[in-house]
């Protein structure tokens, strides 16, 4: 038997997140609900992430919008187009179901289907993988999106969450 010897990145390397239960998912929403969204909002939970995805390496795409307008976006090094696309699929899937992108594609999944399969929406318009996230304001309801692309899509999901939670602390 050879054994392959371990390099320091591998032994460094972090555990990929758990995947979160639907509860977790819902409660996370609930948790990250917002007194309000601004520009100025948009741009400090854009840098935020921006930070901590070069904090990371994440070779990442960064989507932030309020309604139909483009608050933030940035592509940092190791993204593609193809990322952006996947935002698109992805920041979709928030905007039909006012949810995030994980949890639906979580409670097909529980219903022993996939989204693909059982949604009855074009796989190449929607994309229930993690990496979306719902903007919520306090009374108001799902008012845009955070969108990241560019990992595995539980670590997609993981880094919106982590800095939507840094966010509302500060």
């Amino acid at each position: 038997m050879t054994t392959r010897p371990t390099t320091p990145a591998t032994a460094q390397a972090p555990a990929a997140p758990a995947a979160p239960s639907i509860a977790e998912l819902e409660e996370q929403e609930r948790r990250l609900t917002l007194p309000r969204f601004t520009h100025d909002d948009a741009w400090a939970l854009g840098s935020l992430l921006v930070e901590m995805a070069r904090e990371r390496e994440a070779p990442v795409a960064i989507d932030i919008r309020r309604g139909g307008q483009q608050l933030f976006h940035a592509a940092l090094p190791g993204s593609t187009p193809d990322n952006d696309a996947w935002i698109d699929r992805k920041r979709r899937v928030v905007e039909r179901y006012g949810c995030s992108s994980y949890l639906v594609g979580s409670r097909f999944r529980a219903k022993g289907t996939t989204f693909e399969e059982s949604s009855r929406l074009d796989p190449d318009r929607y994309a229930a993988h993690g990496g979306a996230f719902p903007i919520a304001v306090e009374g108001v309801g799902v008012i845009g999106t955070v969108v990241v692309s560019g990992l595995p899509q539980i670590a997609d999901h993981a880094l919106v969450v982590a800095a939507l939670e840094r966010f509302t602390a500060s």
